[in-house]
């Protein structure tokens, strides 16, 4: 149903990961895990109709179809008057493999609606999600499941609404859950430190069985990481002073021994270069010192041989890697030279403190201070930095190229940078970069940003940036190479621009967020999501208290193992009732299983409605529980179903001959001395009433009757919506002393518990009639389409 990640492919994993405790409508509970600290996770679950990428249609053009997806049940788009057109088309801007739930919302809680949901990849082909064009239950929705890999739009065709229902949607919501192939993972560099130390990670240090341990690889494997990245520092420094640090860690010894373990473990690998002796981030790219004085074009040699050749040793070693970072958070260029001054760059201390060293010969660095300017000299030293970076970053990929084609090996190349709280400038970045290094004859893979709020703004403003960098460039796919976020700290106060509370719950639906984000790029085009040294930085773990050198896990950590979706439960269920009515509510619904696609039943356990709960019109919302999670009853109790709106009400006597012409005219306990007639485009309710002659109508709007005695033939031909009985919706029996025909009828036709006395027929209309259960009694032949009523 999913097409498996080639970095499982490669790496033979075929295990589907096992879900989730019991939360909301996904998965049936697992045991919790003797893990530090509390934290409930549910599967991800994201509404793709709330995103901004996506846009809605309406069949009939109205200007209200945006307020379908909204987010607001109160308002809602309104249909138009021409039946043909009454659909609504959901775009995803974008295909998705795992949207496996769509719930619609009407306008009318007393309403029956009938409607067709369908999926299409292309907005041509279309295929059936769920055909609810028989229904004939009041009720404001549905929710539905489906499994259509590949689904962009996603529309609603409204078939039939009971009369006098507002034509419309409230909401329409698409649902997408966290697709198998997306790579959860973690750059986890320091574990070459780690075990030098002596440290011990278990997942229960605590307990009898310790579970996975004491390697900090054997605990991220175990709890759901399935890819590690190593940093590569080609001569570990101090970024103080400069000097060899005598201890190198995640250099290029230490690292090549390290990514040894992450295969043993079959994990995903892959390989950050710095291209520095120390630390390399946004605000400091110092060169390596043994490159630092060299001239530009030697530089750039000396990327393109250093490359190859390390990319070459781990393929001959046996660990060769997945991916390749040609850069760390390269936003500002990499290997900072002599153009540092006119940046203004001064970290680290030793690049500020040994100019002639550092700065003596040109680099990779960005001078953004001329990013929009108008002088030209100044926009020529930024088009001269903006090429010297690229020619530098292409020397490493053509190198990553080179390196796999000789030993026949399929390595990504990836991007990495951090996005930019200044508009427009994390799209200039990738403009010019993807452009230039082109030009140049190479291209990257992967796109990859880091996130941390505290620095790169609020989930949603990420969000946005990360989506308009895939919708500009969309032929590649986008990672999250670093996240994180702490446990503990600030009296658990959230980070900057985030909301949530520094805990372990918070730390665990920060990271979901991020996942959440990803795996909701159009395309199916996030790759996966990195969490940044997760046994140091913001940690996942905690120091066990009386044991030495011992760490334990936080709760949050089952977000890699839990975030995906075993089962989609149909969570909420729609219903209505009158005052003072019953409750009727279903014995089962459906559950969908993810690995699959196969939909079952299962049985629903209900809530006691509450003494007196249809005393009066209102909302009330019953709890059920299923094996898979909980189940919401949403029933709306209404004093009447909807009906027309009446334009002339005529009760008590009326004498002779009754003709609608125009409008909508009711007859409310009145009694009729001859015969009515309705005109084309007119409508007419009757409830509670006596027509003492025949009744025709042609080509009328809408023809409902309810609870009445009519003393000659029925005849209804070409009209939009016809009702003769309907006990589900509170329109009683009648009594019909003559032929009742109904041909031609376009949509709404029910014709239900009457008693007629003559024949019964129908035929050409749009759809059979139907009588929801209540049978006719007729004295007369049934015939036509009527045959069974």
């Amino acid at each position: 149903m999913t097409r498996r990640h080639p970095l499982r492919t490669i790496l033979g994993i075929t295990t589907t990961i096992s879900l989730l405790c019991g939360a909301a409508t996904f998965g049936p509970a697992l045991p919790a895990s003797a893990l530090h600290g509390d934290a409930r996770i549910k599967p991800i679950e994201s509404n793709l109709s709330a995103k901004s990428w996506a846009g809605v249609k309406a069949g009939s053009g109205a200007s209200t179809a945006d307020l379908a997806i909204d987010q607001d049940e109160q308002t809602a788009w309104i249909a138009g008057a021409t039946p043909s057109r009454q659909w609504l088309t959901l775009d995803l801007g974008g295909t998705y493999d795992n949207v496996r739930k769509v719930r619609v919302v009407f306008p009318d809680a007393g309403a029956v609606y009938q409607y067709v949901i369908e999926s299409s990849a292309d907005g041509a082909g279309w295929r059936v999600i769920a055909d609810h064009s028989a229904n004939h239950r009041p009720g404001r929705g549905s929710v539905d499941l489906f499994t259509q890999p590949g689904t962009r739009y996603v529309r609603v065709r409204i078939t039939g609404a009971s009369p006098g229902a507002t034509v419309g949607i409230s909401e329409l919501g698409v649902y997408n859950y966290l697709r198998e192939e997306l790579v959860l993972g973690s750059d986890a560099s320091w574990v070459d430190n780690d075990v030098a130390e002596g440290r011990s990670y278990w997942v229960n240090p605590l307990e009898e069985d310790r579970g996975a341990g004491p390697h900090l690889l054997d605990v991220l494997k175990d709890r759901g990481f399935e890819y590690t990245r190593l940093r590569i520092f080609n001569e570990p420094r101090s970024e103080d002073t400069g000097d060899p640090l005598a201890t190198p860690y995640q250099g290029p010894e230490r690292s090549a021994e390290v990514a040894k373990w992450v295969k043993a473990r079959n994990m995903g690998l892959g390989v950050d270069f710095h291209y520095a002796d120390s630390w390399a981030d946004p605000s400091k790219q110092p060169k390596p010192r043994a490159w630092a004085q060299l001239e530009f074009d030697d530089l750039t040699k000396a990327v393109y041989d250093y490359t190859y050749a390390y990319v070459e040793r781990l393929i001959e070693q046996g660990t060769t890697p997945d991916k390749v970072a040609v850069g760390n958070e390269i936003a500002n260029g990499f290997m900072f030279g002599s153009e540092a001054a006119l940046a203004g760059v001064t970290s680290p201390p030793y690049f500020r403190d040994q100019p002639g060293i550092y700065q003596s010969k040109p680099g990779g660095g960005l001078l953004w201070n001329y990013w929009r300017s108008t002088d030209p000299d100044q926009r020529r030293l930024y088009d001269e930095a903006w090429d010297r970076f690229t020619t530098l970053s292409a020397a490493g990929i053509r190198a990553v190229r080179d390196v796999s084609a000789a030993h026949d090996k399929d390595i990504k190349v990836e991007t990495h940078v951090i996005t930019s709280g200044i508009e427009g400038k994390t799209l200039e970045f990738w403009n010019q970069y993807l452009t230039r290094i082109k030009a140049k004859g190479v291209d990257t893979d992967v796109i990859a940003h880091s996130y941390y709020p505290q620095w790169h703004g609020s989930p949603e403003y990420y969000e946005s940036v990360v989506n308009a960098v895939a919708a500009a460039h969309p032929t590649y796919e986008i990672e999250v190479a670093e996240t994180s976020y702490p446990a503990s700290g600030g009296n658990g106060t959230p980070l900057p621009n985030s909301p949530y509370p520094r805990t372990v719950q918070g730390q665990a639906d920060a990271l979901q967020r991020v996942f959440q984000i990803v795996n909701d790029i159009p395309d199916n085009r996030g790759l996966g999501v990195l969490a940044w040294e997760p046994a140091r930085w913001e940690s996942l773990f905690r120091a066990v208290p009386g044991m030495t050198r011992t760490y334990e896990p936080n709760a949050s950590i089952d977000v890699f193992s839990k975030s995906h979706a075993s089962h989609v439960v149909e969570d909420t269920v729609y219903s209505a009732a009158r005052v003072g009515g019953e409750i009727a509510l279903p014995d089962s619904v459906r559950v969908l299983t993810t690995a699959d696609g196969s939909t079952t039943p299962a049985s629903v356990v209900w809530d006691a409605v509450p003494d007196g709960g249809t005393g009066a019109a209102g909302r009330l919302t019953i709890r059920g529980s299923t094996a898979f999670g909980p189940v919401t009853a949403v029933v709306d109790v209404v004093g009447a179903y909807v009906a027309l709106h009446c334009d002339r009400t005529i009760t008590g006597r009326y004498s002779g001959q009754l003709t609608v012409t125009r409008g909508v005219t009711c007859l409310d306990r009145a009694t009729v001395s001859g015969p009515v007639s309705v005109r084309a485009g007119a409508s007419l309710q009757v409830n509670d009433a006596v027509i003492r002659g025949p009744v025709n109508a042609e080509g009328a709007g809408t023809v409902v009757v309810c609870d009445t005695e009519v003393l000659g033939p029925v005849s209804v031909s070409g009209t939009s919506s016809v009702t003769f009985g309907n006990p589900r919706l509170g329109c009683a029996r009648n009594t019909i002393i003559g032929r009742l025909a109904v041909t031609g009828t376009q949509r709404w036709n029910v014709i239900a518990g009457n008693e007629i006395n003559g024949p019964l027929s129908c035929g050409g209309n749009a759809a059979p009639p139907v009588n929801n259960g209540f049978t006719n009694a007729v004295t007369g032949p049934k015939s036509g389409q009527c045959g069974t009523l």
